[in-house]
């Protein structure tokens, strides 16, 4: 189920028969529209006609042949700050003005939750789109699209905030924003101001002056005040609209001049004063029913007649809001068929203080007829809310059980959250399903005693309704429920993962498995999952990868297709393990054709994908395509909310600022790793403080070295574990680095015999860990300890016996053209020993060590940590009437992008593509070039004058 769209947002407030003509405002508005301008800033207190200026100077835009614009409008509301909410009547705003998106694909492809990064995602596309419409000529270049977001002071959620600038930032010149707000928003006003892109209406503007106030008060209101009594009204009010409409109504009816002035002169001081005064000049003058509806559907945000009927009790409610609305009463129609209204803010605000001033009880009743009258409409999230709202959190604990699963689907992670942390304990204690949930609220928040308590609870809630079946008469008959006994399992694998238990993992992991039905789907993928990560903990892939695939298949069938790309990524770290970093690879961009099918990025995964896809790069030393990779995962998640996959990023772009000899850049981006990282959810097979200790080995620093070799919890006698596995082999790199010295480092805390490489040790350690990964068919980490086998067996003097250790390790390698980068960061000592293969190598290890000293003793490619491949290598030169598939035009295009020093998100926009297109031309650029990353398509491109 997709977030829905309530239309009567997307509709400006309908203008009045009469309006003051406000020619100066307008012109000022106009300036949005001329060339350069971004955004539009109408920015004063309540009740000074933001509103009203703003969908009428819309509307003569619209209809003005001569200016060619189109109008976007959403109102806006609290719910607005669920950035899932806010996109989805967003992006439903432009597409309803023309944009050439569809909206509801978009938001149906992003029903896995919409973070900053899924946001900025979708208006990329929806840029792109505007921008490709322009050039093929299907929109004139001189249209404009103006995006009005009214009300703009409910959003107080950052990431709002930040998707709006990335779309301010982003925006092609056919599309503008218009911003109405009470107060300033936090957005790059100041920038815009600077650039000269911001237009700014305020409070000051906003004033009528006495010439607008004398056409208001006496064209539109009717009324026939002298000038006089005009100047001193609009004196006593300071020019705001509100408080000159209030007057005006309470004037009517007032008969002789010197009542009306008595009346002017009656009220001074600041708004709030005015507002209270005309207020209850206003209701005392309404009829008794008439008083009674405006105060009991003052609860309400908005309105329609059934539902003020439902609340006020008052069955001729469509008859009333008709004579609110041809009074002018502060009444908003919400559509075009006046179906749907609301209260000016200000005057609702007057309201409710008077409904709670006369009457608090009958608040919540009135909250709770309102979520009733939703509920039965199956609009959840408007019946939560008030139910909430009317403190009856019995209601709002039962809703949230109906709405527990959509809104789960859809990955409203933020506004479930809200829902189960106001639910309070006495709710929640005695109720399973309520209290597996909110278990999960605390495994987000990293409270790991507090899910324990809580799955407690669910055990005792279905205990208690074992004995006596009358404790579950108020649960809410549920496909949670029923599977609730599983699903407590279920979590508890998932508090077991968090807390580094394999066994326990696996073991609740299994329970939750017997209990499942065959079509709880939910639960059987998150009963393989935990199977599958407790297996890959240990090291034994062969289990991990069939049962993973398991859960990932069951994710499917449950309909969870965007879960079911998010394990991709935990798949494809499982297949770099078995050693077939291709594997994962294939499976990375196989869910990126998925996830780009229509053009755009999925939600979620992407960035993650090409994290994974950079790392994978830069394991082959392809740094030209790492580099890539990061920036498109760096464009999808730019200013993306933290997560337990957003440490990856800069832990990969360390590795590939430390392959360019950057080790302290290498080093401040660990910190923000270790900043990001989140642990408890997937196992942490590469700590990374091990990590950072290997870019201290590549600096030299061995001060820093020892004190890691000192704190740490590993040591050369442990037993061979893979959780452990990395910190080990980190640890042998550590003794090598310390023998190559010949010398023990003198840092201020250690003494020489801490500085001791135990190189005996070493030997003995690598070969437990060989011997543990054989095993496990682990044939990355085979590879990578017979490497160090060779190594230390080179430092021990013993050549002949690392070349055939290494020549061995190089022929069983399944993959080894994947594992480039583990060579290279192996540095000159490495080099040493291939230089000698030739000489001390069994003819039968001749091949494979000719091979990688050919790839890896490439002469003046600059130092050994930025060496690129023998085979990206272009070879002997070449003709263009030498390729038997030459390049299309647009390849060639693409080519000559590739040489620039864009990025290939900078490209993509550049040429008006989505990513996923873009990639697919440089892989065919590269496969008729006979190369492998960019900068050798490059060369050969110039090589055979194509660019």
């Amino acid at each position: 189920m997709s977030t829905p769209v309530l239309a009567t947002k997307l509709h400006a407030p309908a203008l009045r028969e009469r309006l003051v003509p406000r020619a100066r405002l307008l012109d000022v508005a106009d300036t949005l529209l001329g060339p350069g301008q971004r955004l539009a800033l109408v920015s004063a207190p309540a009740g000074f006609g933001k509103t009203t200026l703003v969908s009428s100077w819309a509307a003569a835009a619209a209809e003005d042949p001569q200016r060619s614009v189109s109008v976007a409008w959403l109102s806006l509301d609290d719910a607005d700050n669920e950035l899932g909410r806010l996109m989805a009547h967003l992006l439903a705003a432009l597409e309803r003005a023309g944009v050439p998106i569809d909206s509801g694909e978009l938001v149906a492809r992003s029903a896995g939750g919409v973070d900053v990064a899924t946001a900025t995602g979708l208006l990329m596309g929806v840029v792109n789109r505007v921008a490709h419409a322009v050039d093929v000529a299907a929109v004139e270049q001189t249209h404009r699209w103006l995006l009005v977001l009214d009300d703009y002071h409910v959003i107080t959620a950052p990431e709002v905030h930040e998707t709006l600038t990335y779309l301010l930032d982003h925006a092609p010149e056919q599309l503008r924003v218009l911003v109405a707000t009470r107060s300033d928003p936090p957005l790059p006003l100041a920038r815009l101001r600077s650039r000269g892109q911001l237009t700014e209406l305020r409070a000051a503007d906003l004033r009528f002056t006495a010439q607008e106030a004398s056409d208001f008060l006496n064209e539109v209101m009717g009324l026939d005040l002298t000038m006089a009594d005009v100047e001193a009204l609009d004196d006593r009010t300071e020019g705001w609209a509100a408080g000159l409409q209030l007057a005006g109504l309470s004037l009517r009816g007032r008969a002789g001049a010197g009542d009306v002035s008595a009346f002017i002169e009656a009220f001074t001081g600041s708004n709030r004063f005015v507002v209270d005064y005309l207020a209850d000049e206003v209701l005392a003058r309404q009829p008794v029913e008439v008083r009674e509806f405006l105060l009991r559907t003052s609860v309400l945000d908005r309105f329609t007649a059934s539902l003020c009927a439902a609340v006020s009790g008052q069955p001729d409610s469509g008859a009333i809001l008709d004579r609110l609305d041809r009074d002018n009463l502060f009444v908003v129609p919400l559509d075009d068929d006046r179906t749907w209204y609301r209260y000016h803010h200000l005057f609702a605000d007057v309201l409710r203080a008077r409904l709670l001033a006369g009457n608090a009880d009958v608040v919540d009743q009135l909250h709770r007829d309102a979520s009733d009258w939703y509920a039965a409409r199956d609009s959840f999230e408007a019946a939560i809310r008030h139910a909430f709202a009317g403190n009856d959190f019995a209601r709002a604990g039962r809703l949230v059980e109906v709405a527990l699963s959509p809104t789960r689907q859809q990955r409203r992670d933020a506004l479930l959250l809200t829902w189960l942390r106001a639910l309070p304990p006495d709710v929640v204690r005695p109720n399973p399903v309520l209290s597996m949930s909110v278990a999960w609220a605390a495994m987000v928040a990293g409270d790991l005693d507090a899910v324990e308590q809580h799955l407690h609870d669910a055990d005792s809630a279905l205990a208690d309704a074992a004995a006596n079946p009358s404790a579950a008469d108020t649960w809410v008959d549920t496909q949670d429920l029923r599977a609730a006994p599983a699903g407590i399992q279920m979590y508890r694998a998932a508090l077991a993962q968090a807390r580094g238990d394999s066994d326990a993992t696996s073991a609740h992991a299994r329970a939750a498995l017997a209990l499942a039905g065959k079509d709880d789907h939910f639960i059987r993928a998150g009963g393989a999952g935990f199977l599958g990560l407790a297996a890959w903990a240990r090291g034994d892939i062969t289990a991990a990868l069939p049962t993973f695939e398991e859960s990932v298949a069951s994710l499917r069938a449950a309909g969870n297709h965007v879960d079911a790309l998010d394990t991709t990524i935990v798949l494809a770290g499982m297949w770099v393990t078995a050693g077939r970093p291709s594997r994962a690879r294939a499976l990375c961009e196989q869910a990126l054709t998925t996830a780009t099918a229509n053009g755009e990025p999925y939600p979620r995964a992407t960035a993650d994908l090409h994290t994974w896809l950079a790392d994978l790069a830069l394991g082959r030393n392809d740094l030209a395509e790492a580099e890539d990779e990061l920036a498109t995962a760096a464009a999808l998640a730019e200013r993306a909310s933290i997560t337990e996959n957003q440490h990856h990023w800069p832990t990969v772009a360390a590795g590939v600022r430390a392959a360019h000899g950057e080790y302290d850049q290498a080093l401040r981006l660990l910190d923000e790793a270790a900043r990001l990282y989140r642990a408890g959810f997937y196992p942490d097979l590469r700590p990374l403080a091990a990590v950072r200790v290997r870019v201290h080995l590549a600096k030299g620093d061995l001060g820093a070295v020892l004190r890691w070799m000192a704190e740490s919890n590993v040591d050369l006698d442990d037993e061979a574990e893979f959780a452990c596995e990395y910190a080990h082999l980190t640890l042998v790199r550590a003794h090598l680095a310390l023998h190559r010295t010949h010398q023990a480092v003198q840092a201020p805390d250690f003494d020489a015999e801490t500085g001791h490489a135990d190189l005996a040790g070493v030997l003995q350690l690598l070969e437990r860990l060989e011997v543990a990964a054989t095993a496990d068919a682990r044939h990355g980490s085979v590879l990578e300890a017979r490497l160090l086998q060779a190594l230390t067996m080179h430092a021990r003097g013993d050549d002949s016996s690392a070349i055939d250790r290494l020549a061995s390790a190089l022929a069983a390698a399944p993959e080894v053209d994947t594992y480039v980068r583990l060579f290279l960061d192996e540095g000159p000592a490495l080099a040493k020993l291939l230089k000698q293969a030739p000489h001390l190598g069994d003819d039968a290890h001749a091949d494979v060590l000719t091979s990688m000293a050919q790839r890896l003793l490439v002469p003046e490619r600059g130092p050994t940590h930025s060496q690129t491949p023998a085979a990206e290598d272009p070879g002997p030169r070449s003709r263009p009437a030498d390729l038997p598939d030459p390049l299309s035009e647009r390849e060639v295009e693409v080519l000559r992008m590739l040489a620039s020093e864009l990025t290939g998100p900078e490209i993509a926009r550049h040429l008006f593509i989505s990513l996923n297109t873009l990639r697919t031309h440089t892989k065919r650029i590269f496969t008729k070039l006979d190369v492998t990353n960019r900068s050798a398509a490059v060369r050969r491109g110039r090589e055979l004058n194509i660019i």
